[in-house]
């Protein structure tokens, strides 16, 4: 089974670093590990070059068995559950930080809708983990950043946000909006990527392409360490735009969020199921139903 999730993992990636990173290990084991699963197939999976890596025919014939094998593994829990407890009682909605308080006021109303069926209680995590958690049924459903590429996992949009520069106030004191250009000398503050949403990715790069060549990452996922650096002057970060954000909690003096006349990202956030669950006849159905109608316009602030 870990020899397929391995594989998996580099074949979606067709890059042995960044699989590596997925997987939490180092690149030369995962390596080790992929040449031993081809050792004991007989047939060569990639075909690998200083340059890329490319699925070998065994490889592209052998990627729709192992998702097919994991997916069946990783539903025994959630279908154990239900095989034992024909009733519903408590579920588990996953929570990313900083959710708006309109999409948190959606959230209640169906807590209260599925008060007849089962209990609603919410959980916290990062869009990575919550969706790793709706998938392996650990999580009825969550809300999470997106994009998210799971096959298994049906997705609502629920809300789009528009994302501004949290800048020094004193060095744009006035002004009503920012360009790339005048950001250049600025080093782009991140949190780490085990709780930043894959969407912050493209606007790393985005930021890179348009000359923003200095980074600081912080190590840890407390969002006021940003806000220290912002106002100290030596840098900027990318957050909500809406002042009834809950990130804008974490702003302090000499920190200002401004539009970027060249830059307009959006970050869209999305409710996840587990695509056999809600289908007809799923554990989920009936609670996903509920929350179809509940989520039915998609939130733009």
């Amino acid at each position: 089974m870990l020899h397929l999730r391995y594989f998996v993992a580099v074949a979606e990636e067709l890059n042995f670093s960044q699989a590596a990173r997925r997987l939490h290990m180092a690149a030369s084991p995962l390596s080790q590990r992929i040449k031993d699963l081809e050792r004991e197939l007989g047939h060569e999976l990639f075909e690998r070059t200083t340059h890329r890596v490319a699925l070998t025919p065994a490889g592209t014939a052998l990627l729709p068995m192992a998702r097919d094998i994991l997916e069946r593994v990783n539903s025994i829990p959630w279908r154990l559950s239900e095989a034992v407890r024909p009733q519903l009682d408590r579920l588990f909605i996953g929570m990313p930080a900083g959710v708006h308080p309109l999409l948190r006021e959606r959230v209640r109303l169906l807590e209260e809708g599925c008060r007849e069926v089962c209990e609603l209680k919410r959980w916290p995590g990062t869009s990575a983990g919550l969706a790793e958690a709706v998938h392996d049924g650990r999580l009825a459903m969550a809300l999470a950043r997106l994009p998210v590429s799971d096959p298994a996992l049906e997705i609502i949009e629920v809300m789009r946000e528009g994302l501004g520069a949290a800048v020094p106030a004193d060095r744009f004191a006035g002004r009503a909006s920012v360009t790339l250009e005048e950001l250049a000398d600025l080093a782009y503050v991140a949190s780490p990527n085990d709780v930043t949403p894959v969407y912050f990715e493209e606007i790393d790069a985005r930021l890179n392409a348009a000359g923003v060549r200095k980074r600081i990452r912080i190590n840890m996922a407390d969002y006021s360490g940003s806000s220290e650096l912002i106002s100290s002057g030596i840098a900027f970060s990318v957050t909500m735009m809406s002042p009834e954000s809950p990130m804008h909690r974490y702003r302090l003096d000499n920190v200002a969020v401004l539009p970027v006349e060249d830059f307009q990202p959006t970050l869209s956030t999305g409710l996840l199921f587990r695509g056999e669950r809600v289908e007809t006849g799923g554990d989920l159905s009936d609670i996903a139903a509920r929350a179809r109608r509940v989520f039915d316009e998609v939130i733009t602030v």
